[in-house]
């Protein structure tokens, strides 16, 4: 070996003082891979609350808040125009009339057991059920299933309902369960009326955001049981909703002049089923009404192709058509 007494610089220098130098550079890479890591750990972190936040858009209910199509392969399409009938009560406990020649019959989940359901599959029509998603009925079998906190005020005009927290994962479950009735009877889709809470006295501080997330959610529930599913009212919502729909169901668009609101489904080449009520609330019988109440239901602006039918209230069995 040279003589070290000789040599300057690093070479001049004690192993031990190397030693510290070596020791020293090691610590400040290791703490800035370490710092890196964690940095990045924390960015993907935040990137993926932001996410989370959207999807569960402040319900809790971890459903997702998105116009993305649930299910590409949806069950059933019903085609622009159809003629439909609907018939929610067919008066005095009978059976609903089957007499009307429409290729979509739209009926109470509950009220109706699975084989009228396939009488009417044997007729060559499909069956959209019925129910209500988003208030309380206090008549309904599953009506002990709902916790106190789940009901808010009362539906006006509607006695024994109440409003529900569309939030809430008890009310979640319960419409799941509701679907797989659906499924069990044999139901081609599903019409959960009520879905509007957020734009009435609901004593639950609901909006239109929780409206968004819990439509979208009954929307893939729904295809993921190989149901069709459609809006029932929520004009204000189609724009957030729409991709995840099959129809529309519309009640007095015609009345209340905001047809071109639901003309977004027919351009989208989906139906918008729609109903008028020109008896008004109290009067369900079995007259027909007036031309001119024909006339101001039928040919309401922008209600082109829409699928019309004249209704008493009472959604009983009796009809009219446009022509």
């Amino acid at each position: 070996m040279g003589d070290l007494s000789s040599k300057t610089g690093w070479w001049a220098w004690s192993t031990k003082k190397k030693v510290l130098i070596f020791g020293t550079v090691a610590l400040v890479i290791v703490a800035l891979g370490v710092g890196l890591g964690v940095g990045l750990g924390i960015g993907l972190r935040n990137s993926g609350d932001d996410d989370s936040d959207n999807d569960n858009d402040g319900t809790g209910s971890g459903a997702p808040n998105t116009t993305t199509p649930t299910n590409t392969t949806v069950k059933w399409q019903p085609a622009v125009g159809t003629k439909w009938q609907i018939i929610l009560k067919s008066g005095d406990g009978a059976a609903i009339s089957t007499s009307v020649d429409a290729p979509i019959y739209d009926i109470d989940l509950f009220d109706n057991n699975k084989t009228v359901i396939s009488d009417l599959q044997k007729m060559g029509r499909k069956v959209i059920c019925y129910f209500s998603a988003g208030s309380f009925e206090d008549w309904r079998n599953d009506a002990g299933d709902f916790h106190d906190t789940d009901k808010g005020e009362d539906l006006d005009g509607w006695p024994g309902e109440k409003w529900l927290n569309v939030t809430s994962p008890n009310v979640r479950k319960i419409m799941q369960a509701r679907l797989d009735i659906a499924v069990e009877k044999g139901c081609d889709g599903v019409d959960p009326d009520n879905i509007d809470g957020y734009d009435n006295e609901n004593g639950l501080n609901l909006t239109k955001s929780q409206a968004i997330n819990y439509v979208n959610w009954l929307a893939s529930q729904s295809h993921s049981r190989g149901l069709s599913v459609g809006l029932k009212n929520g004009g204000d919502i189609i724009d957030s909703v729409i991709d995840n729909m099959q129809w529309c169901v519309n009640e007095q668009c015609a009345e209340y002049k905001e047809c071109d609101t639901y003309a977004s489904f027919i351009q989208a080449d989906k139906p918008v089923f729609h109903i008028e009520y020109p008896k008004g609330e109290s009067t369900n019988d079995n007259k027909s009404v007036t031309t001119s109440q024909v006339k101001s239901a039928c040919t309401a602006n922008s209600s082109g192709n829409f699928s019309t039918v004249i209704k008493n209230m009472g959604l009983d069995n009796w009809v009219e058509y446009c022509s």
